[in-house]
């Protein structure tokens, strides 16, 4: 069994779930990956969505080996077995504990913003991961849930080795597993897209889940007219928005993308409301000849935003990333003065071609400093650009901006560029 991303595979693992809702549970999402795949199961069953932050205490000198687990409030569970046979000192132990919690601590303060945990004691509790490949930290989570009180404890996860299932059961009273094929290697292998969740997602969505604060505004599921088209969106808008910006993913990506929906997150904390939707159906995507057809996907963008302004006749910016950022300037250059703002992350701006010289609306190219095939690319086509624009290069970035601090940082300018550029006044 496969999945399209971890959206996917948290509605289809919610639909495995329903014979919970009657229990009322609590669901708990392994962070980082199990929270998106969590939150889709904690909103069909209507339950309330926590993060569960556990670390594993590995032997100094062979850390894969773990002689316990410890989580939130001082839970600590210790295999006194493993630590009599590993012979190492009481003092490096302790030393072990102490790094290990301190870590704990930052995470839970970072994810939750301020928000208690969840009262655990007496209730059903639903522990969610992506996947599973050894077990070892799903089962410190049910070990540390089980301390904090939880009358029963089930265990779901999309995939899993058979092995791992069979072994987790002893940890849960319940593991709810949708495939457990026998040729498993790794977790990512039964996603077509499994990239890294970012901090600021998990953030998001347990903010959205707890209905806390301007950027966790609920997302209304759309479908776009394109052309006559129906395309899948999430339309966001915060109270009093003066204006949206519409996201034009890149290849192999969707309107799922965590960076996206961070970036969209820190964009809507800002005012501005947002439109992430698919550029392509499902069976168009399936021709990858598609995903790569700047002028079509330019024009489906622009079907797009006509339909948004008959919607919302707000002013409207254009987010792109990788491929997407070409569709958002080929569109911008045919839209004119519809279009106040574009910023591109990561982008192919160069994909273009000679729609740069057509674009009038303000520009903004992030590009990751370690990124330099894709720099050198920007820097190629801001010289063809006729409008306003800048090139910000963001430091010890890759092209994913996968590393920590990167991505908020391309949050942070694209939130200054269109609130600066559309009219929006920072909250």
């Amino acid at each position: 069994m496969f999945f399209t991303d971890r959206e996917d595979a948290g509605r289809r693992l919610a639909a495995a779930l329903g014979h919970l809702e009657q229990e009322h549970p609590v669901v708990l999402g392994l962070p980082r990956g199990g929270v998106p795949v969590a939150f889709e199961v904690a909103r069909a069953l209507g339950a309330p969505l926590d993060v569960i932050v556990v670390r594993k205490l590995g032997v100094p000198y062979h850390r894969e080996l773990g002689f316990g687990a410890i989580g939130e409030g001082g839970v600590r569970v210790i295999s006194e077995e493993i630590v009599r046979s590993s012979r190492v000192a009481a003092g490096d132990l302790a030393a072990v504990e102490r790094v290990e919690e301190a870590e704990l601590v930052r995470q839970a303060g970072r994810f939750r913003a301020g928000r208690e945990r969840l009262d655990l004691d007496g209730r059903t509790v639903l522990v969610v991961d992506d996947g599973i490949a050894t077990g070892a930290t799903a089962a410190a989570a049910c070990q540390v849930v089980r301390a904090m009180g939880a009358a029963r404890v089930v265990l779901a996860a999309p995939v899993a080795p058979p092995d791992a299932v069979a072994r987790l059961r002893t940890a849960a009273d319940e593991v709810v597993c949708l495939s457990t094929p026998s040729g498993f290697s790794a977790v990512g292998q039964w996603y077509r897209d499994f990239s890294q969740t970012p901090d600021e997602e998990v953030v998001f969505l347990l903010a959205q889940a707890a209905g806390a604060g301007p950027g966790a505004v609920a997302a209304e599921d759309v479908r776009v007219d394109a052309g006559g088209v129906l395309l899948a969106g999430d339309l966001a808008l915060p109270p009093d928005a003066g204006a949206v910006v519409v996201f034009a993913h890149g290849s192999g990506s969707s309107r799922h993308s965590p960076r996206n929906r961070s970036v969209a997150a820190a964009l809507r904390r800002a005012g501005l409301g947002t439109l992430l939707f698919d550029l392509l159906t499902p069976a168009e995507e399936a021709r990858r000849a598609n995903v790569f057809d700047i002028e079509a996907l330019a024009l489906r963008l622009a079907d797009a935003t006509r339909w948004l302004r008959r919607r919302e006749p707000l002013p409207v910016g254009y987010f792109g990333a990788s491929t997407g950022a070409a569709a958002a300037l080929w569109a911008a250059a045919d839209a004119g003065p519809e279009v106040g703002a574009v910023v591109s992350r990561g982008g192919r701006p160069d994909l273009a071609g000679d729609r740069l010289a057509g674009v009038r609306a303000p520009t903004l190219l992030v590009v990751g400093g370690l990124d330099p095939t894709v720099l050198d690319l920007n820097r190629q086509a801001r010289a063809r650009l006729r409008c306003e624009n800048r090139l910000d290069v963001v430091p010890g970035a890759t092209h994913l901006f996968e590393e920590p601090g990167t991505l908020e940082e391309v949050a942070g300018l694209a939130r200054d560029w269109f609130t600066r550029h559309l009219g929006t006044v920072h909250r």
